[in-house]
């Protein structure tokens, strides 16, 4: 997957998304590669089996943490180890030493904990925008994970990530549900990427699974906010947890049925141009 990221040819007015798994994704826009809620281990199947639940991984990671020396910016959207995995950051931080890690404020100490340099980690709060790069940006969305969490100074335990990368902006929801004024800020994105694996009783209250946007409230907002391609994510690496994305399609065809959206298969790569 390595050779398939770095030899992708683009124009200045594209950039390539390479799916890793969960909600794990590489994006590419000319010389640069950003990472977000990469986890390449399976250090949730080895520390948060329960009598009520066994987290068994339904396939390997694409990529190893090893083959991740040409990652520039590395960002998590909230502490939960299959989006701030220990032994993937860990394991790029030594082997690549140029990448910084971009997290919320409410997390930034747990990140360090991991072996990581405190001044490579840069912490954010809900709507700080930063430069990155001459014309790619990042700005920090406060997240509802069913409900918002916030740490003892306010800040949001859980935060999505809008990235501009000249014409082109994508939001990355991490994990998250609808809640009132996120379409106000990130109307205007071309591309959601957005869970749809769902939440419900016994996920929540026995299982203590915290749950994400369903298929219909995924497609809803990208419907209102006039979002050009819908990525579902979420929704194939553990079973506990799956939901079957012909659902989504289904819901697809009743919402709004000229959604472009595409349904990534792990390792596989997608090129999206501004003039699409």
């Amino acid at each position: 997957m390595k050779n398939k990221i770095l030899n992708t040819k683009l124009f200045d007015n594209q950039i390539a998304l390479f799916y890793l798994g969960q909600v794990g994704y590489i994006i590419k826009y000319k010389d640069k590669y950003i990472m977000t809620d990469a986890y390449l281990s399976d250090y949730v199947d080895r520390n948060c089996c329960s009598e009520n639940v066994k987290w068994i991984r339904r396939y390997a990671a694409p990529i190893s943490a090893e083959e991740l020396d040409f990652v520039d910016f590395i960002f998590c959207t909230h502490a939960h180890y299959d989006h701030a995995d220990p032994d993937t950051l860990s394991a790029v931080a030594k082997i690549n030493k140029k990448a910084r890690f971009y997290v919320s404020r409410a997390i930034a100490g747990i990140i360090e904990s991991y072996g990581i340099e405190k001044d490579r980690i840069v912490s954010m709060k809900d709507g700080e925008k930063i430069v990155l790069d001459d014309d790619i940006f990042a700005t920090a969305i406060k997240s509802a994970h069913e409900e918002f969490h916030v740490d003892e100074n306010g800040d949001y335990l859980e935060v999505g990530f809008k990235f501009d990368f000249g014409k082109i902006s994508v939001f990355h929801g991490g994990d998250g549900c609808p809640y009132q004024g996120l379409e106000e800020s990130i109307k205007g994105c071309d591309i959601l990427i957005l869970p749809i694996n769902g939440r419900d009783f016994y996920r929540t209250n026995v299982l203590d699974i915290i749950g994400c946007f369903d298929s219909r409230e995924a497609l809803t907002i990208a419907k209102n906010i006039g979002a050009k391609l819908l990525i579902p994510t979420h929704f194939d690496l553990y079973d506990v947890n799956c939901v079957n994305p012909a659902h989504f399609v289904d819901e697809l065809t009743k919402i709004n049925p000229t959604q472009r959206f595409h349904i990534f298969a792990p390792g596989e790569g997608y090129i999206y141009s501004e003039t699409i």
